[in-house]
């Protein structure tokens, strides 16, 4: 028997750990409170940096036959006038992918499918997690207590185990946005790969799906919890007079279908994503606004990272020492790049700073663009294999299954 994992949380970053660890020996258990994986949240764009993690995870080549590639497109204003230009070709060239549109289900799907079949525990409840006499850990749970030789909490931006872990921590806090977004019902014509329209206080974007039909967003600077009686009919209210293809596909969305959630960050950075044999992973580590599309990036990065961290650390607690230090900064420096693209896109709403920023665009080179865009997307993953001195699996049983 080899090293026991328990992972909090059956999201992205959740199923990506627990497929790095099993690829490396572990045996893992996904803990997942929902009964249902409904698997909410539309569609995702994922970058280069993303897609490289899935190929270490040996789920790339599946993803990509399920996305879109993303290839024309760029930023406009909400009368049509293109800011800025996306070349996917160019972006490709640079680090190997362009950016691609994926329809989050069937991503978790191909994560979960990626997994022993009795690995994931759903309508199960994590507790608090405490160390044992042994230098092990035990999660607690309704049904009893799991015990293993690592957590991994990926329990989303609401995480109660890093609550737990850092009490005095603020936690999340509201980003100043919410989001509202959905999938068309059917393709939609003159709808391009990628674009996305900034006005005032306010964004519109749309990714193409492999299928023909398109996923939407659209970001609002409103004070927190704000809700409509009818969010789509609000919606054709507010971009009624933005360019083609803004309210065609409005028009081809369900009203069902939309999804509506405030944007929280942890805009107070954790000092540590690992306390002990717990490591924090994805939302739970370092949530961050949307604005770079980098959220699941970065969590499916951790995922890599930790896996090699703790396939070549001699014991749990130096692994996650090394863990710790390698996506600490480039995450949080990812979450800081978020927050200042929003301040400068769609949070602007004085139109004096807005005619600024859309003239200070349209001057920009493209190659600065293109720059901007490698720094968050051109990432390797670690070289995989055992270090010299590396920590092998400890043959113990797992004495805390579900007592």
């Amino acid at each position: 028997m080899g090293d026991r994992a328990v992972i909090v949380g059956g999201g992205i970053g959740g199923l990506a750990a627990a497929i790095g660890l099993h690829r490396t020996g572990w045996e893992v258990t996904v803990v997942e409170r929902t009964t249902v994986l409904d698997d909410a949240g539309a569609a995702i764009s994922l970058a280069a940096n993303g897609l490289r993690a899935l190929d270490e995870l040996g789920v790339g080549e599946a993803v990509r036959a399920a996305a879109r590639g993303q290839y024309a497109g760029g930023t406009r204003t909400p009368g049509g006038t293109w800011l800025t230009r996306m070349d996917g070709r160019a972006l490709e060239a640079a680090v190997g992918a362009p950016i691609m549109g994926v329809p989050r289900a069937e991503l978790h799907h191909l994560l979960r499918a990626a997994l022993p079949a009795d690995a994931l525990l759903t309508a199960t409840e994590a507790g608090p997690v405490r160390a044992t006499g042994t230098g092990r850990v035990q999660v607690e749970l309704a049904e009893g207590t799991l015990e293993a030789d690592l957590v991994v909490a990926a329990d989303g931006v609401g995480s109660r185990t890093r609550g737990r872990l850092f009490p005095a921590h603020p936690g999340p806090v509201y980003s100043g946005s919410t989001v509202l977004r959905a999938i068309t019902d059917r393709p939609v014509d003159g709808c391009g790969d990628f674009e996305l329209t900034w006005g005032r206080g306010a964004e519109f974007g749309h990714i193409g799906l492999r299928d023909g039909r398109a996923e939407w967003h659209a970001v609002l600077t409103v004070p927190e919890g704000t809700r409509f009686p009818d969010p789509l009919a609000e919606l054709r209210r507010r971009f009624h007079g933005w360019h083609a293809p803004v309210p065609a596909l409005l028009d081809a969305t369900r009203p069902a279908a939309v999804l509506h959630h405030d944007v929280r960050e942890l805009r107070t950075p954790l000092p540590s994503y690992a306390v002990g044999r717990v490591a924090l992973l994805g939302d739970a580590a370092h949530a961050m606004t949307p604005n770079l599309g980098q959220g699941a990036c970065q969590a499916l990065e951790d995922a890599v990272v930790l896996a090699a961290a703790l396939a070549g650390g001699p014991t749990v607690e130096a692994a996650l020492t090394r863990y710790d230090a390698e996506r600490r900064p480039r995450s949080q420096a990812v979450a800081r790049a978020a927050r200042r693209a929003g301040r400068m896109g769609h949070q602007l709403c004085h139109p004096l700073a807005v005619a600024a920023r859309d003239t200070a665009m349209r001057l920009a080179p493209s190659g600065a663009t293109l720059r901007m865009i490698l720094r968050h997307h051109d990432w390797r993953p670690p070289k995989p294999g055992r270090t010299p001195g590396a920590r092998q699996p400890s043959g113990d049983r797992w004495k805390g299954a579900a007592t």
